[in-house]
């Protein structure tokens, strides 16, 4: 019979996880899945500008930031954020507020990411057809 438990891996093991390096910015600042990622202050992030962290995103938890296989607190500003209906009725002093906040949103259209040839304005250009020049088509045909 086979032990088997020393293969077996603890709930922090990062098996199931997308991993990922991502560049920090100097304001301690990285972009990750549409989201900004913004590390906390302290002792061990402030000399994080320049260099990069990994991120591992598991299915079943919460994404996790980490450096040197420390784990880092941050905070998340997520650049999709839209007012829904039940935060209107939820604040009825700020209702009037958030219901043009949210008729300004609707007006808008969905933001749409651009591709690299889209923001360098690269345009296709059509090809060249050949086309026989007169002079030539003139002189093979006498």
């Amino acid at each position: 019979m086979c032990d088997c438990s020393s293969t077996l891996h603890t709930a922090g093991d990062p098996i199931l996880c997308h991993r990922e390096q991502r560049y920090v910015g100097q304001q301690l600042t990285l972009a990750y899945d549409r989201k900004q990622i913004i590390l906390e202050r302290s002792e061990i992030s402030e000399n994080l500008g320049g260099q990069y962290v990994e991120l591992y995103d598991f299915a079943d938890r919460p994404l996790e930031v980490r450096w040197k296989g420390l784990s880092l607190p941050y905070r998340v500003f997520s650049k999709d954020q839209r007012v829904s209906h039940t935060a209107i009725v939820e604040n009825k002093r700020l209702g009037r507020a958030l219901a043009l906040g949210k008729a300004q949103q609707d007006l808008r259209h969905t933001t749409r990411v651009m591709t690299n040839s889209e923001k360098t304005g690269y345009r296709k250009r059509s090809r060249m057809v050949s086309t026989p020049l007169p002079v030539l088509s003139n002189a093979l045909n006498s």
